[in-house]
């Protein structure tokens, strides 16, 4: 039965890589407006994970819902023709670790391209709305800089805007902040928790324990390819109940203790 409630909903879902299964019968459902973060180590399927919901990798088995879009994959399933993939992925805003700016176009440029391009938006209305999103990420000064200009983190802040740029249901992050120096790290989650403040649905990979222990609601912690725990962002990290969990925040812990 679909739940009303979840803004994403994911059942089943499985995804294979040759002979390796990096994703086995994983079920989510995340709320509107609820922030999850997925945290685990290198090779437990969080990066696949995000990328199935968006359909950037296509899931072997299972079924992904996004508000009122949903798609089956596997056995009989018919794979989504690419007019509706495009839509369902315009409803899905992702940032990723690079920030894959056009280098060619301005900041005020690359947010406004998405609008201009796939929502065919009037380019007046265009830009006033990636200048507020400029201002939004506080990058209004930069709306005239160019990418080989901006520093990582505005760089990426950039990115942000313009996935926000085509007003998407979720937004999904795939280790925003690990490509960028340690100091521009923190202008890059406080966007994010800007975000998270304003109501907007956000699923998150992230290295950043302590980020995601004071903004997500709940936290999934995966390894080899499952959800091996699940629950309240602080009860998850201060108190795993399992001991691939503690074992992998140990480290944080240990670091956060220095």
């Amino acid at each position: 039965m679909p739940d009303a409630q979840a803004m994403i909903e994911v059942a089943g879902l499985s995804k294979r890589f040759g002979q390796h299964e990096v994703l086995r019968s994983v079920d989510v459902r995340v709320g509107a407006g609820e922030v999850i973060a997925l945290i685990g180590p290198s090779g437990s399927g969080k990066s696949t994970l995000l990328r199935c919901l968006n359909l950037l990798v296509v899931p072997d088995g299972g079924q992904v819902r996004i508000g009122a879009r949903s798609f089956a994959f596997g056995q009989g399933a018919a794979l989504p023709r690419p007019a509706e993939m495009a839509r369902f992925r315009a409803a899905t805003g992702m940032v990723f670790q690079q920030f894959n700016l056009f280098p060619h176009m301005t900041a005020l440029g690359n947010v406004m391209e998405g609008p201009l391009t796939v929502r065919r938006m009037r380019r007046p209305e265009a830009e006033a709305l990636a200048r507020g999103l400029l201002a939004k990420v506080g990058l209004a000064d930069k709306a005239g800089e160019y990418p080989a200009r901006l520093s990582g983190g505005q760089k990426q802040r950039v990115a942000i805007a313009r996935a926000l740029a085509m007003q998407p249901e979720v937004m999904l992050f795939d280790e925003a902040t690990s490509a960028l120096d340690p100091e521009l790290v923190g202008e890059v989650l406080a966007v994010m928790q800007a975000l998270a403040a304003d109501g907007m649905t956000m699923v998150i990979v992230t290295h950043e324990i302590a980020f995601a222990r004071e903004v997500a609601d709940r936290v999934l912690f995966l390894n080899q390819g499952v959800i091996a725990e699940a629950g309240p962002a602080r009860q998850m990290i201060d108190a795993p109940q399992q001991e691939a969990t503690r074992a992998f925040l140990s480290h944080f812990h240990r670091q956060r203790g220095a």
